[in-house]
Formats: C-alpha cells, structure tokens, sequence
C-alpha cells in the first residue's frame, strides 16, 4: 500500500494566520509537516512558481492541491473531515458563527505589531470581549451539547476556541464572567487531539521578536 503524504503548511514561524490552519489540522487527526517561510528570496519564489495565487501565505499543500486563503483552508478541511454540521442549516450557522469568532480572534494579531501591545489589549478588554463574548455566551446556553452548532465539533467551534485561548493568555481572568464559554474552553481543550496539538510542539508561542521581524523583514514592512 503506497504511504499516504502528509499535508505540508508553509506560513512563518509563528503564529498569525498560518494558527489556525494548525488548529483545524489537529482537530481533523490530520499530520502535517512545516515549511517556515524566512527569507524574502523563498517568498518570490514560491511566487513566481505559482505555487501562492494570491502571492501570499498560508499555504497549504494537501489532496493534490495548492491551497491558499485562510478561510478556503479552514473550509476544505471542515468538509473532507465532517466538520461543517450535518444539515444545510447547521451548516450556515456554522459559517455565521465562524466569521464572528473570526473576526474576534484577528484583533490579538497585532500582539507585538502594532506601536502599544498595552493600549492593543486595553482596547480588546473594553470594547471586543463586551462585543462578542455574550453572543457566544448565549449560542453555548442555547445549544446545550457543549459546541456552537449541533452535538459533534466544528470548524467554528475550533476558531472559537483559538479565540478563547488567546483571551486566557492575554487577559487572564476574563472568562471568568462567562461560565458557558468557560466550560466550552475547558471541553474542546480537552478532546484528545487537541489537547496533543496544544501541548506540542506546532503549536506556537507568542509573538517574539524572532517571529515579528522575520515577518516584517520578509514582507517588507520595515
């Protein structure tokens, strides 16, 4: 029997976008190896060989394909390994729920980025976590299987849970006004497959100075 070829993800090394296409990986069961992007000259490259079709990553090499876009991943993955709901409308409600987790997990991005990591954070506490941590609260007590949508995880409740994470990191003792998502933090943690992927090694660290200026550097934001 021909051995079966790992997924391979190439992002820097880091977390940033390229994070959560590791945690969909884990949640899958998938193996994947890392390319880690260091260089500019690798990035042209990797550009000029049409491997990146928006001329970026995260990339992720899998089934044959080239994948790009972050999103595009996440959802490529959901739906090979069952992670997208069962019905037409558990489906659009995990899309929903998904690009709300979303856009509350980018505003930790910038963690080192951006001139003031303080100011960043005060920002988050005061008007993010008020945004969006009762509307996840709420979905969590409405559904009472522990997950977002249905009774099986899926692909949003793995964004959800790269969200929480980097509240607990952050900003610890934020939670602690919302007993649903705790709990939901403590469960999906906890599955099997996650709790090996978050206490290895491709799950990354926080942003360090290694990490920011071999992106700055890379993509020419200095």
């Amino acid at each position: 029997m021909a051995q079966v070829e790992k997924a391979r993800l190439t992002y820097f090394n880091g977390r940033g976008r390229g994070e959560s296409v590791r945690f969909i990986l884990a949640a899958a069961g998938v193996e994947f190896t890392e390319r880690f992007l260091t260089e500019k000259s690798q990035l042209d490259k990797w550009r000029a060989d049409g491997d990146l079709l928006f001329l970026q990553v995260p990339l992720l090499e899998m089934d044959g394909m080239k994948i790009v876009q972050t999103l595009a991943i996440t959802r490529h993955v959901a739906r090979k390994y069952g992670l997208d709901g069962k019905t037409a409308e558990q489906k659009t409600r995990i899309d929903m729920l998904n690009e709300g987790a979303r856009d509350f997990l980018e505003n930790y991005f910038g963690i080192g980025f951006v001139p003031s990591t303080e100011k960043l954070l005060a920002q988050i506490k005061d008007t993010v976590l008020p945004r969006y941590m009762p509307i996840f609260e709420r979905e969590l007590a409405e559904n009472t299987s522990g997950y977002l949508v249905g009774d099986t995880l899926s692909y949003a409740d793995v964004t959800l849970l790269e969200a929480l994470l980097n509240t607990e990191e952050f900003l610890p003792g934020s939670l602690k006004d919302y007993p649903n998502a705790s709990k939901f933090l403590a469960k999906v943690s906890s599955l099997p497959q996650m709790k090996t992927f978050l206490q290895g090694p491709q799950r990354k660290g926080a942003n360090n100075d290694v990490y920011i200026n071999t992106v700055k550097t890379v993509l020419e934001w200095l």
